[in-house]
């Protein structure tokens, strides 16, 4: 599948900040998955966007835009091409063992409620972890509910769990949470989702979650949509959790009145081959 995906993130300041610092993780990596076209980042300001790789291998760019600044821009445009390995990722950067992605971390801490909702899981499962965590991710997409309202980016695990209701990143969270209780290791994927019902127009990217199985490495978990990862899925960064693979994060200097919006289209393109 070619998907191609334009992310905008647009700030407002009601008294122009004095200064901008931001990190970005926008844009994706080649894997035995995906394959990417072509990919830019354009910052409306007059700075320099510094590229980099973080301990993960993540692609980030970096830049300090210097104000007054009434309004700050980053879009984002690309095109990928992707294809179904069900679920399996290879050919990933893999800088580290899976046993990292046992680490908790604040936003992926697992409470009672959720050792106790893993713990039952594998006790009907039995020993099989693949099957563990294909029950887990249904049981999560049927009991979580998703709502935009309740929850902010520093929603931990255990308060979405408690809500029974958040974003892709609250039952990404979860996820990870109750697959790190229970010894398997979990990390935290953000990208881009192609959708199937004709809605191109988004107000976010997408995450997921990757569970390590011995017998086949890591495999992608959807709990939002319930499924695995597929080729409608554009994998963009990795973490222990949100913060560790944010699209965007930074701070500004001065300044009042911040309004944020972000506007994201993800669509099927169609190649045209050359005569």
């Amino acid at each position: 599948m070619r998907i191609r995906v334009v992310h905008r993130t647009s700030y407002r300041y009601d008294t122009p900040a004095t200064g901008v610092i931001q990190m970005l993780r926008l844009t994706p990596r080649n894997h035995d998955g995906q394959y990417v076209i072509n990919w830019r980042i354009d910052v409306s300001a007059d700075c320099r966007l510094n590229q980099h790789e973080d301990a993960f291998g993540n692609l980030c760019h970096s830049f300090t835009a210097e104000g007054p600044l009434s309004e700050l821009v980053v879009s984002v445009e690309g095109e990928v091409e992707t294809r179904n390995t069900n679920a399996v990722m290879t050919g990933a950067i893999e800088r580290f063992p899976p046993s990292l992605f046992l680490r908790e971390t604040p936003l992926t801490t697992a409470d009672d409620a959720i050792r106790d909702f893993a713990a039952a899981t594998r006790a009907e499962t039995g020993d099989d972890g693949l099957k563990l965590l294909h029950e887990m991710l249904a049981r999560l997409h049927a009991d979580i509910t998703f709502d935009p309202d309740p929850t902010h980016t520093a929603t931990t695990a255990s308060e979405a769990f408690v809500l029974k209701r958040g974003v892709c990143q609250d039952l990404s969270h979860i996820f990870v949470a109750a697959a790190r209780s229970v010894g398997i290791p979990a990390r935290y994927i953000s990208g881009h989702f192609h959708r199937d019902d004709g809605v191109t127009d988004q107000d976010a990217g997408h995450a997921w979650a990757e569970a390590f199985v011995p017998s086949l490495g890591w495999v992608g978990f959807d709990a939002t949509n319930g499924i695995c990862a597929t080729d409608a899925h554009v994998r963009i960064a990795v973490g222990l959790d949100y913060l560790g693979a944010a699209p965007v994060r930074g701070t500004r200097y001065g300044g009042s009145g911040e309004t944020l919006s972000v506007n994201v289209l993800v669509n099927q393109t169609q190649h045209q081959s050359q005569s």
